[in-house]
């Protein structure tokens, strides 16, 4: 008597080899994929937000504005010429969500009329955001616009 060959255990192991070369393609892929958090001491920075939010109000209402004219690669930064004459200190950060190693943070130091023009023309193209934060008299401020060249 002669048995007819029969495919199914052999379907079946070939299955299973195949859902296992997926799963484990699946699991190779995912332990080799960097996550880059936005900030490393994101956490630290979320608990000083309510101080951020008080610090762009008092901006807002001190009058200082950024502005910035991608064509020409110029960010103008102007703050009221009142609190240049008490002790200002701060900084400018441009900050790049998407590449994090292109970062730069750079000192405030605003002309005797409270401006202050930065070239970034030599940044990288696409989305930045620009972070001004200064201390005067005492009291903190923060300006901050999202930009693309």
């Amino acid at each position: 008597m002669k048995t007819k060959f029969n495919p199914w255990p052999l379907g079946i192991v070939f299955a299973f080899v195949i859902f296992i070369g997926i799963m484990t393609t699946a699991v190779f892929i995912a332990c080799a994929h960097t996550d880059h958090l936005v900030s490393n001491n994101y956490y630290e920075q979320e608990l000083k937000f309510q101080d951020q939010i008080e610090s762009a109000a008092r901006a807002e209402k001190s009058g200082a504005t950024l502005a910035h004219d991608a064509a020409a690669g110029k960010i103008f930064i102007r703050l009221p010429t009142a609190q240049l004459a008490q002790k200002l200190s701060g900084t400018v950060e441009l900050y790049r969500p998407s590449a994090p190693g292109l970062d730069r943070t750079l000192a405030l130091t605003p002309q005797a009329d409270g401006t202050q023009t930065l070239d970034v023309s030599q940044l990288a193209a696409g989305a930045w955001a620009v972070r001004v934060s200064w201390n005067a008299g005492g009291k903190n401020y923060f300006l901050e616009q999202k930009i693309k060249f």
